[in-house]
């Protein structure tokens, strides 16, 4: 097989967290237009990732955010975003380089994208963690139905798992 010079599977992630951008300058420029909002997934202990210990020691791998209703003072920048949200009533500043994101998802419009970032390979044998799998090639996966998303079950300390559909209107 011939070696990718070029590296088209780092232009197309690239490609495809320049859209991830791109909705997120116009969400903090003019706010959600109509029903739109994004679950965002991340890893938490990614270079440049910034929690709070209370957060990390609750996601100490990845985390899902939903940028809805109850966010603030979104900031995006070329390599990374800033969002203040609410946890459990007590507000945080979160800081998460876009190259620590596994996944978006507009359920509004079914649209998602997955990522499987090739920097996650590198900080994880860097840490001295198993290595995940590099992708062949970066292609945007099919969004999944929205009933269908579940959040990965956490070692029980208070929190509790829930279903998405049971937010949803009947």
């Amino acid at each position: 097989m011939a070696t990718d010079h070029i590296r088209y599977d780092v232009l197309a992630r690239d490609a495809l967290r320049g859209v991830l951008r791109r909705v997120l300058s116009d969400a903090a420029a003019h706010g959600l237009p109509g029903e739109h909002h994004f679950f965002i997934t991340f890893l938490s202990q990614a270079e440049g990732v910034k929690l709070s210990p209370r957060l990390l020691a609750q996601y100490p791998d990845e985390m899902t955010i939903i940028l809805q209703h109850q966010f603030w003072d979104l900031l995006v920048t070329e390599d990374h975003f800033e969002v203040g949200l609410s946890f459990g009533g007590i507000p945080e500043r979160l800081v998460v380089p876009f190259s620590a994101i596994k996944s978006f998802f507009d359920p509004s419009v079914q649209f998602g994208l997955q990522f499987e970032p090739a920097d996650a390979a590198a900080d994880a044998s860097a840490k001295n963690l198993p290595a995940a799998p590099a992708p062949a090639a970066l292609v945007p996966q099919p969004a999944a139905e929205a009933e269908d998303i579940e959040e990965p079950a956490k070692p029980n300390d208070g929190a509790e798992v829930v279903r998405l559909d049971r937010f949803r209107k009947k």
